[in-house]
């Protein structure tokens, strides 16, 4: 039976008179996204229309998902909220901490050994406050979440970028921050801006070598890696219908890639086979009784130019397979014109590495996929020629694929399987290289490629492709082949050519586990004790950040000037830094260490006014803290791009940043820096960007009177006495202003609770 049956069972009875309601108020057909939206309104039944991409919105979520990375802060900050259990089913999934170093059983014990501080508070947390907790080595979470959560019309928050994987089942899930988080457990509205709608119109079938992963790296090539921003994407015909339902999940994952809130699909039988497959068919049998509000209104589909902001459409029978990158998961190039690619930008073509696995393609789909390439290359007599690492998704996938017979498979050609865990993704790995000063070319099946962010050498060029694309390349070893057209030399010195890959979608003899690795809360936790020791350099109890104190920003002092892209993991890296995600403090002394300083194209190096030197930015920061100057941050386009984690601004405020002002930013590090009580502010004109200075003093002018949609004005002091006055932007409503006045949302639950 599934998790929490009841509550999905309350929900679908609520639905369609929610949705007649919403029918009632707009006037209109609605989308999918539509439905699912109006119908998780936080105060019931629709009584207004909202305006996309204007309207704030009040909504409840179904559940929230944490991995352990982002959950330490996420429930640090809700042990202050004042409440005795979360108000909705919340789980807290190992996934992050694990270093991919050895092989799954080795790695696995050394985290376990290594994290066990912080496992046992999530754990005891967890217990404490009725929160499902998912073991070290259970699974990527949002493998996990699409086998035991995610259902077909419910709506749910993950504190990890990648939540929208459960669109694949068609749920609205939208990756926050853990102060976004805070609110839903602590029973409060969620509150987004109500999203636009991006259309994409899927017909043909996927055949050959393309593959579900080759639908998102086209898309991301359409819309950039900030074309979603504010938008949900919503994906349907008969194309789409005839994808599986991982195959969904990995395209609605890599949504994350184009800014976008998330992406789902309509209900429909992949859906129905996959919870059947997953055990779940009480749901799949609720599902079917309320089908139609489980997909758009059929007008919608009839006339989609009308009823979408946006509409795309892509012919799967015409899709080529796709490498994207480097550095970027929007440079999207198709496999038949790859080669030349890499050797016209002078790209390093012999390829060091290649890994499948990732919460984007892990599932027992994807490794069917990728083992049969596998299998042909030693019928074929043909050798690995790079490295190889294979991650399944989770352990139900992995004993399921040990059965199977796939993992051995993958050993007999030298790939080494890591543990069910996010590893090499996210820079958890110890990667050999014996010269990481030379230029080289990695491919991954994950889905960003940011520079640094698997191994932390800038000199890495990481491509992106589908796992089945990945293994073809490991046995050539070189980024100008093109399985579907060339041919390898194999052992004999023969002339051979893979066949398209075969994938099996969900296991003949089913789905085995034999510990899925879930551990149920207390039924009251009352008298769970929770301890964190003051002398950890792990954990640390979190102090109240400052109220407003009512004034103007006066004499701030420009901290950093950043150019170009600046992610989250450009603001604060993952990798070896995942160590501290549960202590402010020491994570901050990674406070923008990847950022490029624009005033000398430089990383970590920064003039320190007080000193008079060039130092590290952390140090810099911590130095005018000390001397009680507060400090502003400028960026560039698409501000913090990238993953969820909240410490990006939570480490900025932490160290006196008072003021992000850049060109553009992503949506959840927006929402982030406001929930923290950091003053979020967009350049009126991007052009006056350039107009900051390195020794600028900048006053921020005019906040008593802060009101939504009303400029706010900045002066740039230079230091030759001059001065330029600039107007900015923002995007704060009365109540986020009341989260600044409070110096943080959090500081607003706690006055309420109390």
């Amino acid at each position: 039976m599934a998790f929490d049956i009841e509550m999905i069972k309350s929900v679908y009875a609520g639905m369609g008179a929610r949705i007649d309601a919403a029918r009632k108020v707009t006037n209109k057909p609605l989308t999918l996204t539509e439905k699912i939206l109006y119908a998780h309104l936080f105060g019931g039944q629709a009584t207004q229309a909202f305006t996309r991409g204007e309207s704030y919105v009040d909504f409840a979520p179904d559940r929230v998902a944490m991995q352990d990375a982002t959950a330490q802060m996420a429930l640090l900050q809700f042990m202050q909220a004042g409440k005795n259990k979360t108000a909705v089913p919340s789980t807290v999934h190992c996934d992050h901490l694990i270093l991919a170093k050895i092989g799954a059983e080795k790695d696995l014990e050394v985290a376990n050994d290594t994290n066990r501080e912080v496992y046992d508070f999530l754990a005891s947390v967890s217990n404490k406050y009725g929160i499902g907790f998912w073991k070290p080595g259970a699974g990527i979470i949002h493998q996990v979440v699409l086998e035991n959560y995610a259902f077909p019309g419910g709506m749910m928050i993950g504190t990890d970028s990648h939540t929208p994987n459960a669109g694949g089942l068609g749920m609205v899930a939208i990756g926050v921050g853990g102060a976004d988080a805070v609110d839903v457990m602590a029973g409060m509205p969620w509150e987004l801006k109500f999203p636009k709608l991006i259309g994409v119109k899927l017909t043909g079938r996927l055949s050959g070598w393309a593959s579900a992963k080759d639908v998102i790296l086209k898309v991301a090539g359409i819309l950039t890696v900030k074309g979603g921003t504010g938008c949900i994407v919503e994906y349907f015909g008969d194309g789409a219908d005839n994808i599986s339902c991982t195959g969904k999940g990995t395209i609605c994952n890599m949504g994350a890639e184009i800014g976008a809130t998330t992406s789902l699909f309509a209900y429909g039988n992949k859906m129905r086979e996959y919870l059947v497959a997953t055990e779940r068919e009480d749901i799949a049998n609720e599902a079917d009784k309320i089908k139609h509000h489980l997909r758009g209104d059929e007008e919608v589909y009839l006339n989609p130019g009308k009823y979408y902001d946006q509409l795309i459409e892509i012919n799967l029978s015409e899709l080529e397979p796709h490498v994207n990158g480097p550095y970027t998961p929007d440079a999207a190039w198709p496999i038949s014109k790859f080669a030349d690619t890499v050797k016209e930008k002078g790209w390093p073509q012999k390829l060091e590495v290649g890994l499948i696995g990732s919460c984007t393609n892990s599932s027992y789909e994807d490794l069917t996929r990728a083992a049969s390439i596998v299998k042909q290359a030693n019928e074929m007599g043909l050798k690995v020629k790079s490295e190889f690492t294979i991650t399944p998704g989770s352990e139900q996938v992995r004993y399921t694929a040990q059965r199977d017979g796939l993992l051995d498979t993958f050993e007999e050609v030298g790939g080494v399987v890591l543990a069910n865990a996010c590893g090499p993704c996210i820079g958890q790995w110890a990667r050999h290289n014996e010269n990481p000063e030379k230029k080289n070319s990695i491919i991954t099946s994950f889905n960003r490629n940011f520079s640094k962010r698997n191994d932390g050498n800038p000199n890495t060029h990481s491509f992106v492709a589908s796992p089945e694309l990945v293994t073809a390349l490991v046995f050539a070893g070189d980024l100008g082949f093109n399985p579907v057209t060339d041919t390898l030399t194999n052992d004999q010195g023969q002339e051979v050519k893979f066949e398209e890959p075969k994938g099996i979608e969900l296991p003949p003899q089913g789905f085995d586990v034999k510990d899925a690795g879930y551990q149920a809360p207390a039924a009251d936790g009352s008298q769970v004790e929770v301890v964190v020791s003051p002398t950890s350099d792990r954990l640390q109890l979190l102090e109240p950040f400052t109220p407003w104190h009512g004034g103007d920003l006066l004499g701030l002092r420009l901290l950093l000037k950043a150019k170009g892209k600046c992610t989250t993991d450009h603001i604060s890296m993952a990798g070896p830094w995942l160590k501290y995600r549960g202590h402010l403090d020491n994570i901050s002394n990674n406070m923008f260490i990847g950022a490029v300083n624009a005033f000398n194209d430089s990383t970590n190096n920064i003039k320190n006014f007080e000193s008079g030197k060039y130092e590290p930015v952390p140090a810099t920061a911590r130095a005018y803290k000390a001397a009680d100057i507060g400090t502003i941050v400028v960026g560039d386009e698409n501000y913090g791009e990238g993953s969820s984690r909240e410490h990006a601004a939570m480490e900025p405020r932490h160290l006196g940043v008072k003021v992000v002002l850049v060109k553009s930013f992503a949506r959840i590090h927006e929402t982030n820096l406001k929930k923290q009580g950091v003053l979020a502010l967009t350049f009126a004109n991007p052009s006056d960007y350039d107009k900051v200075q390195e020794a600028d003093m900048i006053d921020v002018i005019g906040l008593s009177q802060m009101k939504p949609g009303q400029q706010i004005s900045i002066v740039l002091n230079h230091e030759d006495g001059s001065k330029d006055e600039i107007l900015t932007h923002h995007t704060y409503n009365e109540g986020q202003i009341e989260w600044f006045k409070a110096g943080s949302a959090l500081n607003m639950i706690k006055e309420a609770t109390n």
